[in-house]
């Protein structure tokens, strides 16, 4: 099983060095700490181990360290940056691995990109060394990227030339839409194996500072220091721990306190149900940040994202998730309000900014999801948007017999509206009334109230509302009819119909490049006996299928 929790003190691959407002992150791979046997991580190669690792220190230094304003990502070795993915490890991996990878590291470079944009750490990128395809778009994630003079460092994307596939971590789209490369320019370093170092690479905006080995670290102290003038982040503010996420497993269910799986392998379904908080929400910021980690929608979004991962690679054949939730919408709009109302607190600032990631991490997910909203929920304001983020949602018309709870209700709040946009840059329901301004517009009317199954139908907000005679049959069977259905054809039809409106760079990374580099993956030229993934290192050439397809 792949576990994705970790702690600084547990790191193989990542040091982490703090010198006032600048943290830097020293990659250091240990060649013989694969997640798997069978390969080597030399050269500083990675695996999804290292990205593992380097998801939670990003997190880390967003929580725990708020008077960090710049990130310096470097290679702690010397002549070395990154020779970026393992060859090996990609040439053994299983496709569903490799899919999952190349997701878990995209999500991870949009995060480090996130903490520039919205949390004010900002990122530099000192590239001491050769840094080659995915250590290159580590780089590329970065605000600023300096190389170093050396006469041998160069940056490369050699994916095509030497293993038949592509930049899979998005680094031919940073490249054009981020840092606005010519495509001539993006085309050429994409098709020789060297790539492109000092001078050139600057005028190409490969890069954006070249420095002599002689004064390559003044350089990287004086620039860090620059960007973290810029930064928003507290003078003197405290952080939060971030302690180990609590996990038990027995048989097929597990339980993170905050939310708890039970799965039916038989029916290859995963209900997944959301805790509501068992206490009223703290009066201010200051009271959050004596919760700390403690605090209900900052513990419900890490047991949410940790089920997510866990989920995706440690179980690929469940391919339904069902979303539930159980609790007292009014606690959850008392919480729901206090992020609202304390928005400019650093602190409670992260914890919406990790809601919009988390919830990210839904729409990208290759599983069908169905929402239930029954008496007893709770899916009020920002837990509201995992109904939103749901293929298909029903909603109890009424309450079924025996039950004294009251009917099922939705809520919406300011937070549906703005704060946790989807990767095109929209709202869960703009996306949903893509140019229907006017029912988002009513549904803003309607705000911080109950809204029953006949007025949630009626405004769009969920899919069906079968009465107490027919709620057990109907979900029964949509949700058996989904789980029979063709996996691929699902995860096909499923990325085509939840992304809406206009793209993005964040949409193109997934929707477009991704696809092809996971049919690339699979295709004889790069995964099969003669092809360049199982032959590379090996000094044969790999005989290629000359086919345009």
């Amino acid at each position: 099983m792949i576990d994705f929790r970790t702690a600084p003190d547990r790191y193989r691959h990542w040091t982490l060095a703090f010198d006032g407002p600048v943290a830097t992150l020293g990659l250091s791979v240990d060649e013989r700490g694969g997640l798997a046997p069978g390969y080597e991580l030399k050269m500083n190669s990675y695996d999804l181990g290292v990205d593992i690792e380097l998801y939670d220190a990003i997190q880390r230094l967003r929580f725990e360290h708020p008077e960090v304003r710049t990130v310096v990502l470097t290679s702690a070795r010397e002549r070395v940056f990154s020779a970026g993915a393992n060859i090996k490890m990609l040439a053994a991996a299983s496709h569903q691995h490799k899919v999952n990878f190349c997701k878990f590291t995209n999500e991870t470079r949009l995060a480090i990109e996130d903490a520039s944009a919205n949390s004010g750490q900002r990122y530099l990128c000192a590239i001491n060394g050769p840094a080659a395809g995915g250590g290159y778009e580590l780089a590329l994630a970065a605000d600023w990227i300096a190389l170093v003079d050396d006469g041998s460092s160069a940056v490369s994307l050699p994916e095509v030339p030497l293993l038949a596939v592509l930049p899979g971590t998005g680094g031919l789209t940073r490249l054009v839409d981020k840092r606005h490369v010519r495509r001539d320019h993006a085309d050429f370093l994409s098709t020789v194996e060297e790539g492109v170092k000092g001078r050139r690479a600057v005028e190409w905006k490969l890069v954006d500072e070249l420095a002599p080995s002689s004064s390559f670290a003044q350089a990287i102290a004086a620039r860090a220091r620059a960007m973290a003038e810029t930064s928003d982040r507290p003078v003197g503010g405290k952080g939060i721990a971030l302690p180990p996420i609590g996990r038990k497993q027995t048989g097929d269910r597990i339980d993170y306190g905050a939310l708890a799986i039970d799965i039916d392998r038989a029916g290859r379904i995963a209900t997944v149900t959301v805790k509501g908080p068992a206490s009223p929400a703290p009066a201010d910021a200051a009271t959050v940040q004596a919760q700390g980690a403690g605090f209900w929608p900052l513990a419900l979004a890490r047991a949410l994202d940790d089920a997510i991962l866990h989920l995706r690679f440690n179980e690929p054949e469940i391919g339904v998730w069902v979303l539930k939730s159980e609790g007292d919408p009014a606690l959850v709009a008392g919480y729901d309000a206090l992020l609202q109302a304390e928005a400019k607190d650093w602190l409670v600032r992260e914890v919406v900014l990790y809601w919009k990631r988390t919830l990210k991490r839904v729409d990208m997910t290759a599983r069908s999801i169905f929402a239930l909203v029954e008496p007893g929920s709770c899916f009020t304001g920002f837990l509201l948007e995992l109904v939103l983020a749901a293929d298909q949602s029903f909603m109890l018309d009424g309450t079924l017999d025996g039950d004294n709870r009251p009917p099922a209700a939705l809520r919406l709040s300011g937070l549906n509206f703005g704060p946790l946009p989807m990767g095109n840059g929209m709202t869960r329901l703009q996306t949903r009334f893509l140019d229907d301004t006017a029912a988002v517009a009513r549904l803003a009317e309607a705000r911080d109230r109950d809204l029953d199954a006949v007025e949630a139908l009626a405004m769009g907000l969920v899919t069906f509302t079968p009465d107490d005679i027919d709620w057990e049959d109907e979900v029964r069977i949509a949700i058996e009819a989904r789980a029979s259905f063709s996996p691929d054809a699902l995860t096909g039809m499923e990325a085509n119909l939840r992304m809406a409106g206009p793209e993005t760079m964040e949409t193109k990374i997934f929707g477009r490049l991704t696809a092809w580099q996971n049919w690339i993956f699979q295709r004889p030229n790069a995964a099969g006996e003669e092809g360049a993934l199982k032959l590379y290192g090996t000094g044969r050439r790999a005989d290629y299928k000359r086919e345009r397809v």
